[in-house]
């Protein structure tokens, strides 16, 4: 396949799905907000604030002007984080290869977004601002995997789900390689949400990890009681895919699911479990007055947890649904300062 391909989003999970796209010998553009990383790209062929250390192939080129990047691409892959994402995409959908239905999209981005009618997920959100074309024919890629990993080639995978077949093996075959195993499926809908709220858990997840070593904590909280930890979070994941319409039992015991939710919660490279332990090892909540003073200020944390954002609208579709999210709402009142974390977690414990 030489197809005619751009990555929207030049952190460290776009720029590592390039290189893995480039690795294969296709060219690509790569499009980044930030005018220093697109030079960086183009001259040195690095990428040193979002993936440091990796040197990416020479058929990557960099440019920081959005709709020179989406123009006339075959396949285009959009890697902004949830909080920009709805900004970007209402830039790109004037571009003419989009507005003729010409481009095939897939979604890197983990999350849910902002409507009138409350929290949404992501594909059923971009469809309203899409041409009709679009309208259950995205794909959504999503797994248990960090941009270090695999821009270093350790093995991993993902899954590539669509509504439209043909588009999510479009996908995999553009992906998979002897070190990117890519896998399909129906359910969008299941999958985003453990993309999504797996960050959520992760948080509980960092803070418990950095609890379990202190002080007033190693006498009460062991790898027993994580694993005790995930596992009820992999509940709250099912219940609210469910309620969401997720179609497939499945997708929450396969990769995109307990997979995802293991590797975001244990891995060194998390930035949802940094920031969990972060909470509990730095006091790093002690600056911001509750969730959306922390949202609103969020570059100052010099990286993204995007389960920050996530746990705001997770407490909305808790109450839509009338679902018992106890992990979830716990850290959502954690970021919004309303309790203490090792109270949260003794309670939550207790309470199980």
């Amino acid at each position: 396949m030489n197809a005619n391909i751009a990555i929207l989003g030049a952190g460290a999970w776009g720029t590592a799905i390039a290189k893995v796209i480039a690795d294969k010998g296709q060219a690509l553009m790569l499009w980044s907000h930030n005018r220093e990383t697109t030079v960086g790209i183009n001259e040195t062929h690095r990428n040193s604030r979002y993936l440091p250390g990796i040197v990416l192939p020479e058929n990557i080129q960099a440019t920081d002007d959005i709709l020179e990047a989406a123009e006339g691409r075959e396949i285009l892959i959009l890697a902004i984080p949830s909080l920009y994402l709805l900004d970007r995409a209402k830039q790109i959908v004037t571009v003419n290869s989009i507005r003729e239905g010409e481009t095939f999209i897939g979604i890197l981005t983990k999350g849910f977004l902002p409507s009138p009618r409350g929290p949404r997920l992501i594909l059923e959100t971009l469809e309203d601002y899409l041409p009709g074309f679009y309208r259950q024919s995205l794909v959504y890629i999503a797994g248990p995997s960090h941009a270090e990993e695999v821009s270093r080639g350790k093995i991993t995978g993902l899954i590539a789900a669509s509504e439209n077949a043909k588009n999510s093996i479009r996908f995999r075959d553009l992906l998979k390689s002897n070190r990117l195993l890519v896998f399909s499926s129906f359910d969008v809908r299941g999958v985003q949400v453990a993309a999504a709220v797996k960050n959520v858990i992760a948080l509980a997840f960092g803070m418990l990890d950095a609890l379990k070593t202190s002080e007033t904590g190693t006498d009460m909280f062991g790898d027993g009681t994580e694993s005790l930890l995930l596992a009820a979070g992999l509940n709250e994941i099912q219940s609210l895919g469910r309620a969401m319409g997720a179609t497939h039992a499945e997708t929450f015991t396969s990769i995109s699911g307990v997979g995802d939710l293991d590797v975001t919660c244990r891995s060194i490279f998390g930035r949802n479990r940094r920031f969990g332990r972060e909470i509990i090892e730095k006091d790093i909540l002690k600056p911001y007055s509750n969730l959306d003073d922390l949202v609103s200020r969020i570059k100052e944390i010099g990286y993204l947890p995007e389960g920050v954002v996530a746990a705001q609208y997770v407490r909305v579709l808790a109450e839509r649904f009338k679902l018992k999210l106890p992990i979830s709402i716990g850290v959502y009142r954690i970021l919004n300062r309303e309790i203490g974390p090792a109270e949260f977690l003794h309670r939550f414990l207790i309470d199980l």
